[in-house]
């Protein structure tokens, strides 16, 4: 087994207890850090707010040094919130990606690319659910403005597109007041499908870090174990509780425009993107955001498990991501939506939609364009 294997194992098997202890909102593979220097030596890595005093932690909410015989640190970075507000310019008679643009009744976001339906070969606009879909709010063919009405855009005059479709997400909120599915159905979840799954989030993770672009898939034998009730039973009800929070893979939504020529396939500060590729730790990643421009930073965690805060009409609402990609700060609010590409510009690497004043979050593009099924 290689190391990458053994680390990815280890944080499969000890993501839910971690993920249980108070402080800690998300759990990624990265590169240990001592004295405030990054090593070389690979871990698996609790994400907290803050980072607290020892002598002000209980015991049990202290993350081990090891798990698995793997080591662990412990990464500050910030509530991660879902980015929004701040003002951008109106672009007339074209619009490149990287600029205001946001459903009429947020506040504001990014239009990160202009992409393609995989099937009909449509020009689409390409952003957050939050940014284009009001955080589920939204119904389809809502209007789409540019600018975003934060930034002065106004209905019906700035409509610019349409919402064609979007990844809903699903909060941690809406599953406490649902309660848990019943655990006495294991015929959804058969006994070995978790390390069916964790096989595939190696098989794939491996792929990305390699740059390959083959991806393992699973399909679940329709023959369930009784084990696996048992299995569920012994699970304390802390660690359930985890193990029923719904997950989410993406924050993505698209938009039809109203007229395509107004579009331009560039991103401003940047130019146009001819292919993808997979994020890999230490990678130099760049964006174009409405609110702070180009930046960049360096890819830090992989493979991040994380709880994301959205500020809804209903009040804070979390969403839990798996399969996420933290970088060094390089957003604020108001870039969500934005494309991350390589250093070199031409590569599409994934798809910002939160940060904190010490991280950005992204979402691998190959897992964007996928569930939306488009192409560049």
């Amino acid at each position: 087994m290689t190391e990458i294997q053994n680390l990815l194992q280890a944080q499969a098997a000890n993501e839910a207890q971690l993920l249980a202890k108070q402080n800690v909102i998300g759990v990624a593979v990265g590169y240990k850090e001592s004295g405030g220097v990054v090593t070389d030596e690979l871990a698996v890595i609790a994400l907290v707010e803050e980072k607290k005093p020892v002598a002000q932690l209980a015991p049990d909410e202290l993350v081990p040094k090891q798990v698995n015989g793997v080591r662990t640190d412990v990464y500050e970075v910030g509530k991660l919130r879902a980015l929004q507000n701040l003002p951008k310019d109106r672009f007339r008679p074209t619009i490149p990606a990287g600029v205001s643009a946001g459903h009429h009744r947020v506040t504001a976001g990014t239009l990160g690319a202009i992409v393609k339906d995989r099937v009909t070969g449509a020009l689409l606009l390409l952003s957050n659910n939050h940014v284009f879909a009001n955080n589920n709010e939204a119904q389809v063919n809502d209007p789409i403005l540019q600018p975003a009405p934060m930034d002065g855009g106004q209905n019906p005059l700035d409509i610019v597109a349409r919402l064609e479709r979007f990844a809903p997400l699903r909060f941690i909120e809406d599953a406490a007041q649902q309660g848990p599915a019943p655990i006495q159905q294991p015929t959804e979840q058969p006994a070995g499908c978790n390390i069916v799954s964790i096989f595939v989030m190696i098989t794939n993770l491996i792929a990305g870090l390699t740059g390959s672009n083959v991806r393992a898939t699973v399909t679940p034998s329709a023959a369930a174990s009784a084990a696996g009730a048992t299995i569920m039973q012994a699970i304390p009800k802390s660690l359930a509780a985890q193990a029923f929070t719904p997950d989410n893979a993406l924050d993505a939504a698209l938009a039809r425009p109203q007229s395509p020529s107004m579009f331009t396939n560039e991103i401003l500060g940047i130019g146009p993107i001819y292919n993808t590729a997979a994020p890999t730790l230490n990678m130099t990643v760049r964006k174009s955001g409405r609110t702070t421009g180009v930046t960049q930073g360096k890819v830090t965690l992989l493979n991040a498990t994380i709880n994301i805060t959205y500020d809804t009409s209903r009040g804070e609402r979390t969403a839990r991501f798996t399969g996420q990609v933290l970088t060094e700060a390089m957003s604020q609010g108001g870039d969500s939506g934005s494309l991350v590409v390589d250093e070199t510009g031409r590569n599409a690497v994934g798809l910002l939609f939160a940060g904190s004043p010490v991280a950005s979050v992204f979402t691998p593009i190959d897992v964007v364009m996928a569930a939306l099924d488009i192409v560049f």
